[in-house]
């Protein structure tokens, strides 16, 4: 094991070989996570709510993420393992179902392509070492987490608080920051936004962002401490501005409808865990 671990740190073609195809793997299973946990979350919802008002709720197929198997979304075949073969299926099939013809969304292999290559800058920046793995963690929770929160308007408590506390035992051995900068960090990133928040409501009578906001940046906090909450959350506010002016500008954006948050804080704190103390001296340099 040690030979291999040896060998790996210097060859870093393999690494980055390595590193892209477990991207590839693991993006495809992200596609199942981001469609299938929000569903997951409102069954359980709706069973809660029935057992509260006492009534039966109505038996139904097991339903996980592993159960049951991928199937055609236009004609409900059951796709195979060579149906699933990350971006190369999509590529060889041209985008179509093997059995209908359907056309199959380019969102299944982009996702694929992002995780891939967030794991590479992921190595890219932190090379063969300790924190590689924890990044790579990191920027595949953050996909997923923006992409259910671009469909849903959802950040799932079942991401956010499993994302805080890894990162508060990472910091135990001070992987990123010391376990005190954590543990500040996540107390004043829920905190900051958890005041917003009350300080909109009291002035104009409406919700500006949800509680999975406050748990995001908690979480973000945890992972590079105190000093990173203000970077983020600038960063990440610059980002939404941009990002609603271009939709509003398109028209793709309406007064009627709101923009989630949890997109912009998951770029902006990827961008910290890449560019971090760039980052800051940047912020630095501006501001004085």
């Amino acid at each position: 094991m040690a030979a291999l671990s040896q060998w790996l740190t210097t060859n870093d073609i393999a690494l980055y070989v390595i590193v892209i195809l477990l991207g590839l793997l693991v993006g495809s299973f992200l596609n199942v996570v981001i469609y299938r946990l929000p569903l997951m979350l409102q069954r359980e919802w709706q069973n809660e709510c029935a057992e509260l008002n006492g009534s039966n709720t109505p038996a139904q197929p097991a339903f996980n993420l592993c159960t049951p198997r991928s199937r055609c979304p236009h004609c409900q075949h059951q796709l195979s393992a060579l149906d699933n073969i990350p971006l190369l299926s999509w590529l060889y099939l041209k985008g179509r179902c093997r059995y209908c013809q359907a056309r199959v969304s380019t969102r299944y292999p982009l996702i694929e392509v992002t995780a891939a290559i967030l794991s590479a800058l992921a190595l890219w920046r932190f090379g063969a070492s300790p924190q590689l793995f924890a990044a790579i963690i990191l920027s595949w929770t953050l996909l997923c987490m923006t992409m259910i929160d671009i469909d849903h308007l959802l950040l799932p408590d079942n991401l956010t608080l499993p994302l805080l506390w890894l990162g508060l035992l990472l910091n135990i051995n001070t992987l990123f920051v010391s376990l005190q900068d954590a543990v500040l960090g996540a107390a004043i990133g829920y905190g900051v936004l958890w005041s917003l928040y009350w300080l909109f409501k009291l002035a104009t009578g409406k919700e500006g962002m949800g509680y999975g906001d406050f748990k995001l940046l908690a979480a973000l906090g945890a992972w590079f401490g105190w000093q990173a909450v203000l970077p983020i959350l600038l960063l990440s506010s610059v980002v939404g501005s941009v990002i609603g002016l271009s939709l509003m500008a398109s028209r793709r954006l309406g007064a009627d409808r709101a923009l989630p948050f949890g997109p912009a804080l998951a770029l902006a704190g990827w961008a910290y865990l890449i560019w971090g103390s760039q980052l800051i001296n940047w912020y630095w340099s501006v501001a004085l």
